[in-house]
């Protein structure tokens, strides 16, 4: 079978002066009966060329779902005089919602299923289920179509009755006040923006409903939620850079909101309350890896902040948790995160001990403020998510809960993680990796390696267990994370130094990880991989282009790779709350950087690896015309035999198919690609 080749319609994009020639333009045409048909000419090849991994991506596949305890629940966790828990029963693919009254051993009451919802779609997400303060309603949100825009609906408790009041176009988040009558949610605008947001009184009709807040920023969003006090509404505002929060008291819904401190170019804060103060994680005074500040809820500008946990330069304070005897930080050193517990008493503190060389700790849900309890997450590449309960006062520690991973196969003493510190190219920055590789598996240059990254936003990838990469590591391939910069892993200049105009240190990080690992014989160009997904998608996309001999094949999930042309764009979602992150291209020296990089703008004639370049259909965050224009325009310039193939999910969004084992399916198509390749080279 003949590899597609979309037609070519010449379309010229002219921007300062500078002209660039778009052949593939045209895919952007979702309703267009050519674009659909390129689409599935391109889905009919992937499967012609996958066919022979038919058998193995059954096999991994089951391998992947058999590791998962069919009829899973969560731990539950009390909250307003019941417990709560999620819960999966076997041959079904979404959760069920449900609570307790009081006790544990009390009759279970189904808040919302899922799977009844589910009937007869082909795609299905709830975006949040809240349940109102008098126990007896519920709000939840739907989405059928993958795109991430909601619809709230509401329901009776008490009755099992859906009720007539249905809100379109929502994010999926309804906050309810404590009047039991009203609750608040959010708009998005027609490039998919947070934007709005609206009071609805239950019982009346959404065109009703009364406009609160409209951010009239293109280049910020907005979040409604309620203190974990309970006793506040509050209002965020925010883009990349700056925030800004209003509030008004939960019991009173007509209230004048009140700002606390009016938005500041790259002023970043959010909040918390606490009897009359509320607490604010900020970086205001130059505190670029945060502190924590105090105020009066009466008076609560920015002048009348009050230090209670002061900046440390080598320190970044990612979090905290208020209980009435103690505040519990969130920090990260070094790149590994450390959770701090400070007894407001006596003003001793202390830090959790963890021992992998690295892993991942957070804080965990915790809802009650007047406890000596701590709920707290544990995970590492070898050790399976665990969540435990640390009490404070008596300093001992219960294991409420690990991941189980069935099968009788898994055992974490046959795992080995390291962390290692590759060199870059300017002599002076030593950039992390963690590794996770089965004990039987030898480092050589035989050896294949998988290399993930991501990069952007200050979006930090920790090392965790992972369930489904047990298939690879148990074939013998080395997992590796690159903790590039534009994440936050070490501290928060690794995110300045990695985003707008420096940019390329993502890339060229990325690049630098991988010769080490080459270097130190961990494997070799000939089995070395590189995956990355969104933003990371841009990342393996621009390191093909600088370096194509380094890697033997890439897997581009859902990827960022026209970057130029989406970024000129703003009516494309999402583009202009990115200005901050990428730089705004209507700037001449943005717009050059840009195209610089952007994978879509540099594919030239040349040898490529082996690629597998996936998308959806409905896609909200990266438009499926991305990788299909990118996939169009390898096929025509690269020189090449390697394989090359694009599969787009005609029923999905960004976060791929809905369904608890679904996705596995997915995941059972890119290692069995990985395999092929591998044992082909």
């Amino acid at each position: 079978m003949k590899a597609p080749q979309a037609k070519k319609i010449e379309k010229i994009l002219e921007t300062h002066g500078d002209r660039r020639t778009d052949n593939y333009f045209w895919l952007n045409e979702r309703e267009n009966p050519e674009v659909i048909k390129y689409l599935e000419e391109e889905n009919a090849y992937e499967e012609f060329v996958m066919k022979d991994t038919e058998q193995l991506q059954e096999e991994l596949f089951e391998e992947m779902k058999a590791r998962y305890k069919k009829d899973d629940e969560s731990l539950p966790y009390f909250f307003n005089e019941y417990w709560y828990i999620v819960r999966y029963e076997e041959g079904k693919e979404y959760p069920i919602f449900c609570r307790k009254f009081s006790s544990l051993d009390n009759q279970e009451e189904i808040v919302l299923d899922v799977n009844i919802l589910a009937e007869g779609e082909n795609y299905f997400e709830v975006g949040s289920v809240a349940v109102s303060p008098s126990n007896e309603l519920a709000s939840f949100s739907a989405d059928n179509v993958g795109r991430r825009i909601y619809t709230l609906n509401f329901k009776n408790l008490k009755t099992g009755e859906i009720l007539p009041d249905v809100i379109p176009n929502t994010t999926g988040k309804a906050v309810w006040a404590n009047d039991n009558k009203h609750v608040f949610y959010i708009r998005k605008d027609k490039s998919l923006r947070a934007f709005q947001v609206y009071r609805h009184k239950l019982g009346t009709d959404a065109s009703e409903d009364v406009l609160i807040f409209h951010e009239e920023d293109e280049t910020f969003d907005v979040n409604v939620f309620k203190t974990k006090s309970l006793q506040y509404i509050f209002i965020a505002s925010s883009s990349t850079i700056s925030d800004e929060h209003r509030f008004i008291p939960s019991d009173n819904v007509f209230a004048e909101w009140t700002v606390i401190q009016p938005r500041i170019d790259d002023l970043e804060y959010s909040v918390e309350h606490y009897e009359d103060e509320f607490y604010i994680i900020t970086n205001a005074d130059d505190a670029i890896n945060f502190k924590i500040v105090k105020t009066k809820i009466n008076n609560c500008g920015m002048a009348n902040w009050v230090d209670v946990i002061p900046h440390r330069a080598e320190v970044l304070l990612e979090g905290f948790e208020i209980f009435k005897d103690y505040l519990v930080l969130e920090e990260r050193e070094r790149g590994l995160l450390q959770i701090k517990i400070i007894d407001e008493k006596t003003q001793e503190s202390y830090y959790l001990p963890f021992s992998d060389p690295t892993y991942t700790a957070y804080i965990g849900i915790n809802l009650e403020f007047d406890t000596e309890v701590l709920r707290y997450g544990y995970t590492s590449l070898t050790q399976p998510s665990s969540t435990y309960e640390y009490n404070m006062k008596e300093k001992t520690t219960i294991l409420l809960k690990q991941q189980e991973v069935l099968g009788g196969k898994f055992f974490p003493e046959n795992y080995i993680s390291e962390r290692i510190w590759a060199d870059s190219r300017d002599g002076k920055t030593k950039v992390p990796i963690s590794l996770v590789y089965h004990k039987d598996t030898k480092k050589s240059a035989d050896t294949p390696l998988l290399l993930y990254g991501y990069g952007s936003y200050g979006h930090t990838v920790d090392a965790s267990f992972s369930n489904v990469r047990l298939s690879i590591l148990d074939r013998g391939f080395i997992y590796a994370i690159a903790h590039i910069r534009g994440g936050e892993y070490l501290g928060r200049e690794w995110y300045e130094d990695g985003k707008m105009l420096f940019k390329k240190n993502t890339f060229f990080d990325f690049i630098d990880a991988g010769k080490y690992l080459i270097k130190e014989n961990y494997t070799s160009s000939k089995h070395l991989y590189a995956m990355g997904g969104s933003a990371g998608g841009l990342l393996v996309g621009a390191v093909v282009n600088y370096e194509p001999q380094l890697f033997n094949g890439i897997v581009a999930q859902v990827p960022f790779v026209d970057v130029v042309s989406t970024m000129l764009d703003d009516t494309i979602p999402l583009t202009t709350g990115e200005y901050d992150e990428w730089g705004n291209p209507n700037d001449k020296e943005y717009y050059y950087y840009m195209k610089d990089y952007s994978p879509y703008d540099n594919v030239e004639a040349k040898d490529y690896p082996h690629m597998l370049i996936t998308t959806g259909l409905h896609d909200s965050q990266v438009q499926y015309w991305e990788p299909a224009k990118w996939t169009a325009k390898l096929r025509e310039l690269k020189t090449d035999n390697n394989i090359l193939i694009f599969k787009t999910d005609m029923s999905s969004g960004h976060g791929g198919a809905s369904g608890r084992f679904e996705s596995l399916k997915e995941d059972a198509l890119e290692y069995a690609f990985l395999l092929k390749i591998n044992d082909n080279g």
